[in-house]
């Protein structure tokens, strides 16, 4: 049988013609990808100075970035699931339930946020330890403990024993026990701080009353009560 050349030259321009197709869009999600990291990551610094124009402006950025890449990459399934493709999502996902946990707003949906799975889940891991650093920032800003740290910490608590439940193989999680942990370690440590916190209020407090009963003001010595020389 006579080779086929002019067949096999058609099949081979349509596959090279495929290939490059999805060769330009990896490239651009990868590009889309280190913008979206970029725009989360200003979203919750925003969000940590209490900027909320900035951080609705930056959010809405995420949307629309988060929107182009997926318009990109979901022709191409191995370009939708790859790492750095759900990476950039994951983020995503820890911009928005941060902002909406910090501003005790309904937390969006998977659905709401077109959000896999599994990505979801280690967007909501990420967002417990960012709520680490909101926490320590409210107990050096406040005098003594705070109400708004503890809600925070109960959030940190909600997420963990939500991500325990999820008992699947990683080849559908992903590294999520592997978050899980994290999230652990972070709540622990994070929890030992609350509490220190609370018992130097309770002590401040437990001061504040001594001192008023006895009729001293806050920060006066008390007087000796040793017995003058005769």
């Amino acid at each position: 049988m006579a080779n086929d050349e002019k067949g096999l030259n058609a099949i081979s321009e349509t596959l090279r013609a495929n290939l490059t197709e999805k060769n330009e869009a990896r490239d651009r999600a990868i590009s889309l990808s280190r913008e979206l990291i970029r725009y989360c990551s200003e979203t919750i610094r925003a969000i940590h100075r209490r900027d909320w124009e900035s951080a609705d402006e930056r959010l809405q950025l995420v949307r629309d970035k988060a929107a182009e890449m997926r318009a990109i990459v979901v022709p191409y399934p191995e370009l939708y699931h790859t790492g750095y493709t759900q990476d950039a999502f994951k983020e995503v996902i820890e911009a928005h339930l941060t902002y909406a946990i910090i501003r005790d707003e309904p937390l969006p949906t998977p659905e709401h946020l077109q959000a896999e799975s599994s990505t979801y889940l280690l967007g909501m891991g990420e967002a417990a330890t960012e709520l680490r650093r909101f926490i320590l920032d409210i107990l050096r800003r406040t005098e003594g403990h705070s109400d708004e740290a503890e809600r925070l910490l109960g959030w940190m608590d909600t997420i963990y024993d939500q991500l325990v439940t999820f008992d699947f193989p990683d080849a559908l999680t992903h590294g999520l026990r592997r978050q899980t942990d994290v999230v652990r370690g972070v709540l622990e440590r994070t929890r030992g701080d609350v509490t220190h916190s609370l018992r130097q209020q309770r002590l401040q407090d437990a001061l504040a009353a001594f001192e008023s009963r006895v009729g001293l003001t806050p920060g006066e010595a008390l007087p000796d009560d040793s017995d003058d020389d005769a």
